[in-house]
């Protein structure tokens, strides 16, 4: 309850939920047609979210602080401008309605937790349209359908959130509710605080919330399981997480050819450096569908906007056919998440970063990959393999992925590491404040909503008005756009660039062996400044070429190995320039084209090559050709 306020008698309201006119005036909140008109003259004020969470925990007898973690992990607070995300959810509580998910069809009869829009408007008599538009009636929704689910298992409506367990795992709405309920229970311990997308300044204090009951019917996905060929088999995933395995067929076609992946034995025959982050363009249903297809692709893992829940696909030791680059693949677990890069503003959910960041630590722990964004890399920071190959690489998952909180639930933010003399900046923009313009989301040349972006857009030259650097690999012929798929001119949260100059509000990286200008206000920065190590080309050398993947020399391949090429890429890497550090490993081919692993061979060589942040795509070059120097050292002539 508010202290001080009297909640009297309100007809039209549903039991222990009415309000003191003064207080639907503040909430801007009808139940029974308009809101009460404030004193005359005086328009009645906007309510900050944060009053809209107290005031329907209130009016529904649900805990303040348990209603906020509810929303939190949901949409973290944000209103996503009245879009819906895949799901069909929308606003702070991720009211969901059917009707407007991103399916491709219309809805299963058994999903009735996706109408919730209408279950919150019979409970609350808002009209739909409220609910889902208005983000504090979306919250007031959210709150009336805790506890009705409070209701519909006999539970009092107790001050306790433990006590609320068993709705809130019923309030994710799937078969998961157990995880995501859990989830909702560590933000309650951790506490989160954050401005949303719309400007509204939010807090939830950490509390020690004693643990959840453990119900007689909560149900955990199996981790032991069977494989298609009976085998018992485990998926891989960290306890306390819904995950099934689902598995990808491995399977001979017509005409020699194989599907969809490599059997293998990682990390004993070769080692895991990455870990790849794509998102699916297209439903989890769908999604499923296409990885069940022998003569389609294949990756590791799916995970479920919904709820954060996990399929996986293909073994860990094996090679999925997911980033389209053959190296990266050998050495790469890639995970899908449902969603889209620009579709009608379809946000990525809070449930499913946090499964992602509890799965990709697990990986990264057993398989020793460093949480850095040399090792996590998105989809489109994987290079072409040849230069034919650049300007078709994938984009996803694109400037909207939230790579600072995405690093921050992965126990590693960025932070700086240096200062101005540090030689190295780290890009980390203020995500929801940062919303540089960006077209083709829905007509093609028309601008997107405005929405936070983990990207900075970059110019040949100090100021917005300049042409954008060119990426002449992602467009050989044409001039870079603004559109949301054009990442040629873009430099992303977590990525490290050498410093090349700065004026004013300007800071200068080499990008793409040219200097490339992002805006960095002191007052509103979008880097901070880092140190480490970089590379220059070798004394003498002019320019260096740059490679899409680090295969070994040709005296390295054995009879009956053909000798892969290695092509360096259409860009160059002057004398003078230099580029982040992000690993060294000597080069490695991995040949398998049957679908006998009895034939597959590893080729190693002596050759040691560097991976460098080249642009948007990491790069490699090799160590015979460059120098290695500390970020903020002057190179001896």
């Amino acid at each position: 309850m508010i202290p001080g306020i009297v909640f009297p008698a309100w007809p039209c309201a549903p039991r222990r939920a009415a309000f003191r006119v003064t207080a639907l005036v503040l909430a801007g909140v009808s139940w029974c047609g308009s809101p009460p008109a404030g004193p005359p003259g005086i328009p009645a004020p906007a309510l900050a979210r944060q009053k809209a969470f107290r005031i329907a925990a209130a009016s529904y007898e649900v805990p303040e602080r348990l209603l906020l973690a509810v929303s939190y992990l949901e949409s973290r607070w944000d209103a996503h401008r009245g879009v819906p995300s895949v799901t069909g959810g929308y606003g702070p509580m991720h009211l969901t309605d059917a009707r407007t998910a991103l399916r491709g069809g219309p809805p299963a009869p058994s999903e009735p937790a996706r109408q919730r829009v209408d279950e919150a408007a019979r409970l609350t008599g808002l009209p739909g349209g409220r609910l889902i538009g208005d983000p504090d009636a979306n919250v007031l929704g959210g709150a009336a359908l805790l506890a009705s689910y409070q209701r519909e298992l006999g539970l009092p409506p107790s001050e306790d959130p433990a006590g609320w367990y068993g709705a809130v795992a019923r309030y994710a709405g799937t078969d998961a509710g157990p995880c995501f309920a859990d989830e909702v229970f560590a933000v309650l311990r951790t506490g989160a605080a954050r401005v949303t997308d719309d400007g509204q300044r939010v807090t939830l204090p950490p509390s020690p919330s004693p643990a959840p009951p453990d119900p007689p019917e909560r149900v955990w996905f199996r981790h032991d399981t069977d494989g298609p060929d009976g085998e018992g088999r485990k998926v891989e995933c960290p306890r306390g997480i819904a995950c099934e395995w689902l598995p990808a067929p491995y399977r001979k076609l017509a005409g020699g050819k194989y599907g969809n992946h490599d059997l293998a034995e990682r990390p004993r025959d070769q080692g895991i450096d990455y870990i790849v982050i794509h998102d699916t363009e297209a439903t989890y249903a769908q999604t499923l569908k296409m990885v069940a297809d022998p003569a389609y692709v294949s990756w590791h893992y799916t995970i479920r906007s919904a709820d954060g829940h996990i399929a996986q696909h293909v073994r860990t030791k094996d090679v999925a056919w997911h980033s389209g680059n053959w190296y990266v693949n050998a050495r790469s677990i890639g995970i899908e998440h449902e969603g889209f890069l620009a579709k009608a503003g379809a946000w990525y959910t809070e449930a499913m970063y946090r499964s992602s960041a509890r799965l990709v630590r697990y990986l990264a722990k057993r398989f020793d990959i460093p949480l850095d964004r040399a090792h996590i890399l998105g989809h489109d920071n994987v290079p072409g393999t040849v230069p034919s190959a650049v300007s078709g690489m994938h984009v996803d998952p694109g400037p909207y992925w939230d790579w600072a909180h995405y690093f921050a639930l992965l126990g590693r933010p960025f932070k700086a590491t240096g200062g101005r003399d540090g030689g190295l900046v780290t890009i980390r923009t203020d995500y929801p404040r940062h919303r540089p313009r960006y077209t083709g989301c829905g007509e093609t040349g028309r601008d997107c909503p405005p929405h936070g972006s983990a990207s900075v857009r970059l110019y040949i030259a100090p100021s917005a008005d300049a042409p954008l650097v060119r990426d002449i690999g992602r467009k050989p012929a044409g001039e870079p756009t603004y559109d949301v798929y054009d990442h040629g001119a873009r430099a992303t949260t977590g990525q490290q660039f050498a410093v090349a100059g700065r004026r004013g509000d300007w800071t200068a990286i080499w990008y793409l062996g040219q200097v490339a200008w992002f805006h960095n206000p002191a007052g509103r920065p979008t880097a901070v400044g880092a140190e480490g190590f970089v590379v220059t080309p070798r004394r003498g050398a002019d320019v260096i070429p740059v490679y899409g993947r680090a295969y070994p020399e040709p005296g390295a391949y054995p009879k009956g190995v053909p000798v892969q090429d290695v092509l360096p890429l259409q860009y160059a890497f002057p004398h003078g320039q230099r580029y982040a550090v992000g690993l060294a490993t000597r080069g490695e081919y991995y040949h398998a084209v049957t679908p006998d692993p009895g034939d597959h061979r590893i080729v190693r060589g002596r050759a040691v090559y560097f991976q460098i942040q080249f642009g948007h795509r990491v790069a490699f070059v090799k160590a015979a050709d460059v120098r290695v120097l500390r970020s903020g050292a002057t190179p001896a002539r």
